[in-house]
């Protein structure tokens, strides 16, 4: 039996909000939109999708629901993609750190979700 990660839901106030904040800051692609239930980006081909979630309430997560687990990888090193992403906007939960396993840090996206950055190395 092979079983295959395919989505990560992250709870969000406003998916549209949200889907054009992940394709102008991260590069991501809108891969699923339904106006009525759903927004999926992600890259295709690449297997990991996210699931944005956004709450009827309008609400975005709770403080559990926040650290999302999900790993971003970049391409390049970690504390040159930081000075793209600070210019980008991106509000960084943890800066670049590193540990003696490498480096790693944490951003977050405008909801107060919260992904780990590696680099790709």
């Amino acid at each position: 039996m092979k079983i295959q990660p395919y989505s990560a839901a992250i709870v969000v106030k406003d998916r549209k909000r949200a889907a054009k904040w992940y394709s102008r800051v991260l590069g991501l692609k809108v891969l699923e939109n339904d106006p009525e239930h759903w927004t999926v980006v992600g890259r295709k081909g690449s297997g990991l999708r996210i699931h944005l979630c956004q709450q009827d309430d309008g609400r975005g997560p709770t403080s559990e629901e926040a650290d999302t687990g999900i790993l971003l990888l970049v391409d390049k090193p970690l504390v040159k993609a930081h000075k793209a992403l600070v210019k980008a906007g991106v509000d960084f939960a943890v800066a670049p750190t590193e540990r003696p396993w490498g480096w790693v840090s944490k951003i977050r996206d405008p909801d107060g979700n919260v992904f780990t950055l590696l680099p790709e190395e």
